[in-house]
């Protein structure tokens, strides 16, 4: 009996894709999605890309005519990618930021925003029992990751969503340039009563992430019902998580968006929706 290959080769007929970033050296998007190619024994590869910015436009245009199927766009290509989509969806317009592009059979590129999708998603498996219409929620911060949380909450049924910032005036443009009556703008730092009846807080700023400042907030008015969640994942359980923790609130690690982000990508780019499982968490914090 012929003994199975142990390296996994490419074919001539190899899908590719990637993600765009400068740098990129710091992305799990390989790993993640190098994870999801071997479990599922597809004849693809995916890269790691580093492009300058005054690159970026005819590097994606050459990525499309190498016969790429896609790739994931990060920091700082995400806003410029925009401009270089021949369509784009409806929650990359709403957001105004581009993080998954797609070239279509057809020649086309396409642009989509999967960040909104990735943290619903995480939510939803891991506290399955979040009912987004159920109440307010708190959102603290007001950059890009912000911007895709509050469209998908909106979308969500969320009846009103109390957005907080450092720069309040920061907080006030985003605001204004989504345009929802359902978001307000309370103060930082966000006073306990403005926590009285929420069901959910999140954190969308650096502050608890490794190397920054820490995040500073007083969880005593907060209902011991409502879900806490970071986007950081670096602690994967923030001083943010181990307050509300503490205090019996359900918390969410930042982990699972990056992973649900990957997938839509990843099922356009190879033809198969993944799973996003502990083994997947696992492999992807890892160093091996």
């Amino acid at each position: 009996m012929t003994p199975r290959n142990p390296y996994r080769t490419l074919s001539g007929t190899s899908r590719l894709a990637g993600v765009m970033g400068w740098p990129v050296s710091h992305s799990k998007s390989p790993r993640l999605q190098g994870y999801w190619l071997a479990k599922y024994g597809v004849d693809g590869s995916y890269m790691p890309l580093p492009v300058a910015p005054e690159n970026f436009a005819d590097a994606l245009k050459s990525l499309k005519n190498l016969g790429f199927s896609g790739v994931n766009v990060t920091i700082p290509h995400k806003e410029n990618t925009l401009a270089h989509c021949d369509q784009l969806s409806d929650r990359a317009k709403r957001i105004g930021a581009v993080n998954t592009v797609t070239f279509s059979e057809d020649g086309l590129i396409l642009g989509d925003n999967t960040d909104g999708f990735g943290f619903i998603e995480n939510l939803r498996q891991n506290a399955p029992d979040t009912a987004f219409a159920s109440g307010p929620a708190v959102v603290l911060g007001a950059g890009g990751a912000c911007r895709a949380i509050l469209v998908a909450l909106l979308d969500e049924g969320c009846p009103e969503i109390r957005l907080t910032n450092r720069t309040r005036k920061r907080a006030e443009d985003l605001a204004t340039e989504i345009n929802d009556p359902r978001i307000k703008i309370v103060d930082w730092p966000i006073e306990p009563a403005a926590l009285s009846d929420a069901s959910l807080v999140v954190n969308t700023t650096s502050l608890g992430m490794v190397g920054q400042p820490k995040l500073e907030i007083d969880l005593a008015g907060l209902p011991q019902t409502a879900l806490v969640t970071d986007i950081v994942y670096a602690p994967l359980m923030t001083d943010l998580l181990c307050q509300a923790h503490d205090r019996g609130n359900l918390v969410v690690d930042g982990l699972g968006m990056l992973l649900h982000q990957a997938r839509p990508g990843f099922h356009r780019w190879f033809g198969i929706d993944p799973e996003v499982t502990q083994d997947l968490r696992d492999f992807v914090l890892s160093s091996d």
